[in-house]
């Protein structure tokens, strides 16, 4: 086969939040929804491609210190130096054979400028993400076939040398999940009951606000808590959740994201030992799945943190999030004493498949031991960035991700009629139309079905007209500030 990207279109749509998302050390109201429109030449026939991202202040560099222009001007680089470099690229046989060279480039230019693997790495997820697009419409191929057929190219070898022998389809699940759980995201300053809403902050545009509205709207069973670091403060909430979420269901399970709230391991040690021996709370913590990243990505991967990780032998299953910047990663976090690594389509997913193989064989040859591939959300969207990171995140066999954009954004209603409408044809199981007219996702029993989502070429099942929405190159900061949508 012969590949290559002909030309690559950048174009934006400012988004709001419904509601403030406040996360460690941000907190987003607004942000550029980018999309990434790809032409690619494939056997000498032309097939457009799209992915597409919410640009999240802090997330990829935790910078206390610098301004929100200055984040997004770093990830706009980023993700304008790959698309450069893709378009440079001579043919290639497969998307794995472009990928693996548009991200040996980027590496040696992100290095470079000090930017951290995690930051330029997302440029590459963009390019990657339409590249596959393009090519599952191209052959008209669903995204699971053409993962487990070979047909992407993908040598997960060339990633990690413990997989050299292995191949996708014999560690992946044969087929892709149906439908996911919705993990909900509660966090830090989500109000947890109707009460604690002030009648200046209440929302009234038909979508739930509280924890507790969410629970009784959508039948919720999972979720992601987040913890502020301060020990009262996370065991008052803590105390407060337990009570809301066993008030509400039977049936529950929860992570803990940690927000790279500690520097070392013993300050978390020691609010793990409190909450277990809070008599209102260990019952709750049967619930648990995980701790996502407690530890600032700055020592999280380090020798020394790992020896203390070795001799607490008692401690909790503790996953990276914001750590996995590179390739190797999740092998090196499984050394340390983690019990693996999460998946979102913005760190790669070729990188997310060879993790999720990797933690398989893992759990074939020590199943007595938890090795744990969690789907995380980075206030995802449809209809492009939500439903190609769900495909992914089903093919590996997620059973739950954490998602929610749908909460922190109104649906789909920043987008016109006309692409409402397609949604909800196109994909009338993951998303239904609100009584008030506009298209949001549709989660009964605490899932959404993905039918439509899995038998797409890759998520998506229309073709968004992305050149419609204002060039990258004309948008401005200034526009977010003042409201422009």
């Amino acid at each position: 086969m012969s590949f290559r990207i002909e030309k690559i279109d950048l174009n934006v749509l400012n988004m709001h939040t419904r509601m403030p998302f406040k996360y460690g050390i941000a907190t987003l109201t607004a942000l550029p929804h980018l999309f990434v429109r790809v032409t690619a030449n494939i056997n000498g026939q032309r097939q457009a491609g799209l992915a597409s991202d919410g640009l999240p202040p802090k997330w990829f560099t935790k910078n206390p210190d610098s301004h929100v222009r200055d984040d997004l001007a770093e990830m706009i680089d980023v993700i304008q130096h790959a698309c450069d470099v893709a378009v440079e690229i001579e043919e290639s046989d497969t998307p794995f054979d472009l990928w693996q060279q548009l991200y040996t480039m980027q590496h040696r230019w992100g290095d470079g400028r000090g930017y951290p693997p995690l930051l330029w790495g997302l440029g590459v997820s963009l390019v990657e993400r339409a590249v596959i697009d393009a090519f599952c419409r191209a052959t008209q191929t669903k995204f699971g076939d053409a993962l487990r057929n070979g047909a992407l190219g993908l040598r997960m070898g060339d990633l990690n040398s413990e997989l050299v022998h292995d191949a996708v389809v014999d560690l992946l699940p044969a087929e892709a999940c149906r439908s996911v759980y919705v993990r909900h995201t509660v966090g830090l300053v989500d109000p947890l009951t109707d009460g604690d809403i002030p009648a200046n902050e209440r929302i009234d545009d038909g979508l739930p606000q509280s924890l507790e509205a969410c629970i009784d709207a959508y039948g919720l069973t999972h979720f992601k808590i987040k913890l502020c670091g301060d020990v009262q403060r996370d065991i008052d909430r803590m105390r407060q959740l337990a009570s809301i979420i066993t008030a509400r269901t039977d049936t529950f399970a929860f992570s803990l994201d940690g927000n790279e709230q500690y520097e070392q391991v013993e300050p978390f040690r020691q609010v793990w030992s409190t909450l277990v021996n809070e008599p209102s709370i260990a019952p709750f913590l049967r619930g648990l799945l995980f701790v996502e990243q407690p530890f600032h990505r700055d020592i999280a991967l380090g020798d020394e943190l790992g020896q203390a990780l070795q001799v607490w032998s008692d401690r909790p299953a503790i996953i990276i999030d914001e750590s996995d910047g590179s390739i190797d990663s999740a092998a090196k976090a499984l050394r340390l004493g983690y019990a693996g690594t999460s998946h979102k389509n913005c760190k790669g997913v070729f990188k997310g498949v060879t993790n999720a193989c990797l933690l398989e064989q893992r759990r074939r040859s020590q199943p007595d031991q938890p090795f744990i591939l969690s789907g995380e959300d980075l206030a995802n969207v449809g209809p492009i960035a939500l439903l190609e990171d769900l495909t992914v995140a089903a093919n590996l066999g997620l059973m739950h991700v954490e998602r929610n954009g749908h909460h922190y954004f109104r649906g789909l209603s920043m987008y016109g009629d006309h692409v409402q409408d397609a949604v909800l044809e196109q994909h009338s199981d993951l998303y239904r139309r609100h009584d008030a007219g506009f298209a949001t996702l549709a989660v009964e029993g605490g899932a959404v079905k993905i039918d439509s989502v899995i038998d797409s070429p890759f998520g998506c099942g229309l073709e968004l007209d992305s050149l419609a929405y204002q060039p990258l190159e004309q948008w401005e900061y200034t526009s977010l500030e003042d409201g422009e949508a």
